[in-house]
């Protein structure tokens, strides 16, 4: 019996760390959109409160543009074909570094969010970034990537 050509186009199943990767992208996805979403409609006022005062816009905006931003990447995470994913992987990375100094902001100058309303509280989850970091570069193959980019000739 001879395979169709739908059956060419199916990709064979994960392997274990395949499966690791993936459920580790779809979890990430799946925060990213729905915080993204929140910011946009019942935290909004809350994630106002957390913008730094050293921003120079508007916390709404910055609220809303951060919102929408995480929308599309939990979006692109959960959807994005496989040869994209790197790409997202990478963007995703570069936006958890691209509020990280918010979140040493929300530290220095004590403001309170989402139960963080203690000092030990706020400096307790500046490490937890770092695995969102990791895990976007790592389940969408961004850090094997960028890697093999670098020893190609």
């Amino acid at each position: 019996m001879t395979a169709g050509p739908s059956a060419r186009r199916q990709r064979p199943p994960d392997p274990p760390a395949g499966r690791g990767r993936t459920l580790v992208r779809l979890l990430l996805g799946g925060v990213l959109a729905f915080a993204g979403t929140t910011h946009l409609t019942v935290a909004r006022e809350e994630f106002q409160a957390q913008v730094p005062s050293w921003v120079p816009l508007d916390p709404d905006v910055v609220v809303v543009a951060s919102g929408v931003v995480e929308v599309a990447l939990g979006g692109a995470l959960l959807a994005a074909p496989r040869r994209w994913r790197p790409l997202v992987g990478g963007a995703a990375a570069a936006f958890f570094v691209a509020i990280f100094p918010g979140n040493v902001a929300q530290y220095l100058e004590g403001t309170d969010g989402f139960g963080l309303d203690t000092d030990a509280k706020r400096l307790a989850r500046l490490p937890f970034q770092v695995p969102l970091v990791v895990g976007s570069l790592w389940s969408t193959g961004a850090w094997r990537a960028w890697r093999s980019r670098r020893e190609r000739p």
